[in-house]
């Protein structure tokens, strides 16, 4: 084995389950044509929501087909086992599916007590029809909740496995299951920032030399009967009625919020000499990564110290100076305060080049996907380097003074050999991973 200092860690697979479809090819056509995969809001009742569009992945139904290419004895306990997952969950292990096929991973064809999985995830919130009969039991001839009732008469019409299909830690459980995966495993719960601290673990779980293959997945949405009330009433969203493909706009002076959306992502990370040996192509390397919180005493999260903090420790991490960066992903939220100070946390640390930092957002295309967000736009940031074209901000049309950023618009640009993903929270949890293009 070699010295974890010397340890190289690279990207040989991917797979997502995003607005803007199910397969990488997929996904690459819709970002290189600049074509949105938000649409008209459909998975609930939009008529009672301010929120009219939404980032929906309408090519998901939760069916075996829609995690790919399986063995016959994969097929059965994964249908077996879809009872007991969520649909976010679904999406979840669909991602790592997919990654492990085009990784060229098959059971059988790696060490399974090196190889593991850390998924990240938002807390994964219950669906109130889960409760509607033992609700139902409970009530009094006027139509009130009686919880007194509660254990005797309302408990038993839940079925004793509901809790099981929202556990936060079941992604990364299902996966090692169905993958006989006895590695290191892990799950991590900080929204946003979520996806890619799951990259930045497993990156430093084959670093330390605990593994020689990881997956590193996310899973996540804002689109649920109660979550989606929770973010409306608390966040700032594009509400209101207009063309759903225009609602998300990162950066620009007239940007109305984010949009909600959902989906998953996942990546198979190798020691570079296990994935030499199997002869398997590299997609990129992961070079650094880094964590932060910040916050004011009184206001809450600093979300501009946050992301100059990560932006800072992954460069350096790196071995790279603010100048050889090729492209900045940024979190892009599309809200007024976010989008203000990521900007401002991208000017301080690279206003000084010689040469502008290009800047491009993938919630232009997707929305908000909550935790899953992170892995998708990483994915999205590796595609552009192995086709080396930066897909432009959709709906970049205005440029905010406020939000100082050389925003990638025309499609035409490079994507240069490496960039920066980061991502944050509402509270100041921010996140960030480096990649270099393989070579």
């Amino acid at each position: 084995m070699p010295s974890t200092a010397t340890r190289r860690v690279v990207i040989t697979g991917i797979g997502l389950i995003s607005p803007l479809g199910t397969r990488k090819e997929a996904v690459w056509d819709a970002l290189a044509a600049g074509r949105s995969g938000i649409g008209p809001l459909r998975c609930l009742p939009s008529e009672d929501l301010a929120i009219r569009c939404a980032g929906e992945v309408r090519g998901f139904t939760g069916e075996i087909a829609d995690f790919g290419t399986l063995g016959k004895e994969q097929v059965r306990t994964i249908r077996k086992g879809l009872k007991v997952m969520c649909r976010e969950i679904q999406m979840g292990v669909a991602a790592a599916q997919l990654a492990l096929q085009d990784a060229q991973l098959k059971l059988g064809d790696y060490d399974v007590d090196r190889t593991g999985v850390v998924y990240g995830s938002d807390y994964i919130m219950t669906a109130p029809e889960e409760f509607t009969e033992g609700v139902r039991s409970c009530l009094t001839p006027d139509e009130q909740f009686d919880f007194a009732r509660w254990a005797t008469d309302g408990m038993p019409k839940v079925t004793p496995l509901w809790l099981l299909k929202y556990l936060p830690n079941m992604p990364a459980s299902h996966v090692a299951i169905y993958n006989d995966l006895r590695g290191p495993n892990n799950s991590i719960t900080l929204r946003e920032a979520s996806a890619l601290l799951a990259v930045a673990e497993a990156y430093c779980t084959i670093v330390r030399g605990h593994a020689e293959i990881m997956i590193a997945g996310a899973t996540g949405t804002r689109l649920h009967p109660l979550r989606t009330v929770h973010v409306a009433l608390q966040e700032e969203c594009a509400k209101g009625d207009g063309d759903p493909e225009k609602m998300c706009r990162p950066f620009d002076l007239h940007r109305r919020g984010m949009v909600l959306g959902e989906g998953a992502g996942a990546i198979v990370v190798e020691e570079l000499g296990t994935a030499q040996a199997r002869g398997v192509p590299i997609l990129a390397e992961i070079v650094g990564f880094a964590s932060s919180a910040a916050a004011h005493p009184t206001t809450g999260g600093d979300i501009c110290q946050a992301i100059q903090n990560v932006i800072c420790q992954a460069l350096a991490k790196a071995g790279m100076e603010p100048e050889q960066l090729g492209h900045y992903h940024a979190h892009g939220l599309a809200t007024r305060i976010c989008d203000e100070q990521e900007a401002a946390a991208v000017q301080a640390v690279f206003g000084a080049r010689n040469q502008p930092l290009p800047v491009t957002a993938a919630k232009s295309y997707m929305g908000n996907l909550g935790a899953a967000g992170g892995l998708v736009e990483l994915i999205s940031s590796v595609l552009a380097l192995q086709h080396d074209k930066l897909f432009p901000i959709l709906n970049y049309e205005t440029p905010d003074p406020r939000c100082p950023i050389h925003a990638a618009r025309t499609g035409d640009e490079s994507s240069g050999d490496s960039f920066l993903k980061v991502s944050v929270t509402p509270q100041g949890q921010a996140s960030a991973i480096a990649i270099r293009r393989a070579g």
